[in-house]
């Protein structure tokens, strides 16, 4: 695979700009096939008073937007952290080739954890799914985020 490239520096871009926000800092960045970055996004339930306004979510919306499609096929997205059930459910319908997360989420993730939205018999689509990347800088992030909070 030698024309691999990763978009998980951007993803942490986005994780840091939603953590000065004061949002809980994931970043996520939406991909075509081509490997253009056509959407990004990090946390924003709290600036916009949304439960579902999540990374992954607002990334998907806006790469939707950008491709003028309810259907992601070919793209791939790179999260910080892993996905919760919702997010991942959403990546599934989106029909998102790929997942890329950082750094796993022991209590609310949704993918190598916990229900295993992907595993489920009733999954529509399960993208191909990589984890680990980044996930020291991923954690540290979120590690730091809270640890200020306390």
């Amino acid at each position: 695979m030698s024309d691999f490239r990763s978009f998980m520096a951007e993803a942490l871009a986005e994780a840091r700009a939603a953590a000065a926000r004061g949002e809980v800092p994931v970043g996520a960045v939406v991909t075509d096939a081509g490997g253009r970055v056509i959407a990004r996004a990090g946390n924003r339930t709290r600036e916009l008073n949304d439960p579902t306004a999540h990374a992954e979510m607002l990334a998907i919306r806006a790469a939707c937007a950008e491709l003028g499609s309810e259907r992601l096929e070919g793209c791939e997205i790179w999260v910080t952290l892993e996905p919760c059930p919702m997010c991942a459910a959403a990546i599934g319908f989106a029909r998102l080739a790929r997942l890329t997360y950082g750094a796993s989420d022991p209590k609310s993730g949704g993918v190598g954890q916990g229900p295993r939205i992907y595993a489920h018999p009733q999954s529509h689509h399960k993208p191909e799914v990589h984890d680990g990347i980044a996930a020291t800088e991923a954690a540290a992030i979120l590690t730091e985020f809270f640890r200020d909070r306390r």
